[in-house]
């Protein structure tokens, strides 16, 4: 499924844009200009993505400084040890639009718990 996130004219190369999904998506615009797609959620703890330090192809969790890699999702370092899911990105007509991965996303356990409670409910 391809979900419109924003248009790239909105999205300034070192920013990242989270897409409200289910779980969350960040959308980072590097400084070389390319656009990545990975889940928004640290694989460590309930951190948004979104709101780390992107550096390079890198973005670092605002938490515990687990490094994720943008192309591959993959972790550098304690406290993470999961990679983050990434995303296909297609730039149509200026808007940035985001294919879904079909995998399982490999989040913490306390947003585990949530989801159940909340499906419970």
């Amino acid at each position: 499924m391809m979900i419109p996130a924003c248009r790239l004219a909105d999205l300034p190369r070192g920013e990242a844009y989270r897409l409200e999904s289910d779980p969350p998506v960040a959308v980072f615009h590097t400084e070389d200009g390319e656009v990545y797609a990975i889940d928004d959620t640290c694989t460590h703890q309930d951190a948004s993505l979104s709101d780390g330090w992107l550096e390079g192809c890198e973005v670092e969790c605002p938490l515990h400084a687990s490094k994720f890699d943008l192309r591959t999702g993959s972790v550098d370092a304690p406290p993470a040890r999961l990679p983050v899911r990434t995303h296909k990105v297609l730039v149509e007509d200026g808007m940035i639009c985001v294919v879904l991965s079909d995998a399982v996303p490999n989040l913490p356990a306390s947003c585990a718990v949530a989801r159940l409670a909340g499906g419970l409910a």
